[in-house]
C-alpha cells in the first residue's frame, strides 16, 4: 500500500462528519437527477423503445442508472472536492502536519469517494424499487460493486486532481472522459446494437463492466454478468491508486 496506514481512517471520518454536518443541502442531489433521468428517459422516451424479448426500456436503463451515477458520486468528489480542500481550504497541508502522511490523505480521500458511490446506488436502488423495477434479492450486489466502483473512478479521479493546473482543468475531465462513458457504456443502449469497433472500444471504458454488472445482479440474472469485468475494475483501482498516491505526495512536497 505504499506508506498506506491505519490512520487513513481519520481522513474518511472527517469528510464524514463534513458530510453529516451538510446533509440536508446534500440529501435532495442523490434523489434528484437520477429520479429526473429516469423519468425523462425511462417514461418518456422509452414509451416510444422497443427492446427484444420484451423487456421495458425503463427496466434496461434502471441498473444503468446505478452504475452512472455511482461513477458521477465519486468523480465529482474527488475532482472538485478533493481539489478544493487541496488549494483553497489547505486541507491537505494542515492533515500532513499531524501523525498522518501524504499517503494516508490520498487513501482516505479515496475510500470516501468510495462511500459516496455506496450512498448513491443505495439511494438508486430505493428510487426504482419504488417504480417496480427490482424484482430479486440479487440486486443487494449492486451495492458492493458500486463500492469497487466507486474505489476505481475515486482513484482515477484524484489521480486527475493531483496534476490539474486550475480547478477549471475539471471541465476537460468530465467532458472528454467521463461524458462519454455516460453515452457508450451501455447504459441507454444495448452495446450490440453498436458496430464490432464501438461494441470493442466500450468495452475498454472502466463504466462499462461496472454497468454490465449491475444489470446483471438487478434483472435477477447474475450469470448473464459478464464477471470478468471485476478483474478489470481491480487492475484499473491498483493502477491508478498507485499513480494517485505518487503524484499527490510530489504535489504537495513542492
Amino acid at each position: 500500500m505504499m506508506g498506506v496506514s491505519y490512520r487513513s481512517i481519520r481522513v474518511w471520518q472527517r469528510n464524514r462528519d463534513v458530510f453529516f454536518k451538510l446533509w440536508r443541502s446534500e440529501i435532495p442531489g442523490f434523489f434528484a437527477e437520477p429520479l429526473l433521468v429516469l423519468l425523462a428517459m425511462g417514461l418518456g422516451l422509452g414509451a416510444y423503445v422497443v427492446l427484444e424479448e420484451g423487456e421495458r426500456y425503463v427496466e434496461f436503463i434502471a441498473p444503468g442508472i446505478i452504475a452512472a451515477y455511482a461513477m458521477f458520486s465519486a468523480s465529482f468528489e474527488c475532482t472538485y472536492g478533493s481539489y478544493i480542500r487541496m488549494e483553497y481550504q489547505k486541507t491537505y497541508d494542515a492533515i500532513i502536519t499531524t501523525p498522518l502522511n501524504i499517503e494516508d490523505v490520498v487513501a482516505g480521500e479515496i475510500f470516501w469517494g468510495a462511500t459516496r458511490s455506496l450512498i448513491t446506488a443505495f439511494v438508486v436502488l430505493i428510487v426504482i424499487s419504488a417504480f417496480g423495477l427490482v424484482s430479486s434479492p440479487w440486486a443487494l450486489l449492486a451495492l458492493p460493486i458500486a463500492v469497487l466502483a466507486g474505489l476505481m473512478f475515486s482513484s482515477i479521479a484524484l489521480f486527475f486532481s493531483s496534476v490539474a493546473p486550475a480547478v477549471y482543468s475539471f471541465n476537460y475531465f468530465f467532458t472528454l472522459f467521463i461524458t462519454p462513458m455516460f453515452f457508450f457504456s451501455g447504459i441507454f443502449f444495448p452495446l450490440d446494437g453498436f458496430s464490432t469497433v464501438i461494441q470493442n472500444l466500450s468495452w475498454i471504458l472502466p463504466l462499462t463492466s461496472v454497468a454490465n454488472l449491475t444489470r446483471a445482479v438487478v434483472s435477477g440474472h447474475p450469470g448473464d454478468g459478464a464477471w470478468w469485468g471485476l478483474a478489470i475494475m481491480v487492475c484499473i483501482t491498483a493502477i491508478f491508486f498507485t499513480l494517485s498516491l505518487r503524484s499527490m505526495k510530489k504535489r504537495l512536497l513542492k
